[in-house]
């Protein structure tokens, strides 16, 4: 196990959190910390491929996937992680969180302007409420979810609905 390499994941993971509870409160997002996250993962994973369970440990494994899943500027690398993720987990599930890939997928599709499948991302509304983006297959989005792991979609609107944030009054680029 490389406990550098998920030391330095993990880290990285502590100041994209940090930012995002101050976002929650403040309204001020830094999408420079996002940047600077995704240039860092990006020689990662080109220096080691993508970091798996066996790798750098399951917490600084999952932490890999959040860093890539806040590369909102980078489709093309959410996408090429997204493969990656998916090769891995074809040819040993052990090494990769199946509904990391889920929510991966979804945020792509999000991001391109299609329709997710999992109904894993929501965007907040000018009050600060979320919303659920539109889902491509919604009579069947709970066999779909218990596939990938994830509970029914009710459930995971319950606990969406407990988060409400200042609606964005200022990014920093």
């Amino acid at each position: 196990m490389n406990k550098n390499l998920a030391k330095i994941i993990n880290k990285m993971v502590v100041i994209d959190q940090k930012m995002r509870r101050k976002a929650m409160k403040t309204g001020i997002w830094n999408k420079r910390i996002d940047k600077q996250n995704t240039l860092k993962m990006r020689r990662v994973v080109k220096k080691y491929g993508w970091p798996t369970i066996n790798m750098v440990g399951k917490k600084a494994s999952k932490n890999a996937w959040l860093l890539v899943q806040h590369a909102d500027h980078d489709i093309k690398f959410q996408k090429f992680c997204f493969h990656l993720m998916e090769g891995i987990y074809k040819e040993n599930p052990k090494e990769i969180l199946k509904t990391n890939i889920a929510y991966l997928k979804d945020r792509v599709l999000v991001n391109e302007g299609k329709r997710q499948i999992f109904g894993t991302q929501f965007y907040t509304n000018k009050k600060g409420i979320f919303g659920l983006w539109p889902i491509k297959d919604m009579k069947n989005i709970n066999k779909t979810r218990k596939e990938y792991n994830l509970p029914l979609l009710s459930e995971y609107q319950k606990l969406i609905k407990i988060y409400k944030t200042s609606p964005i009054k200022k990014v920093i680029k």
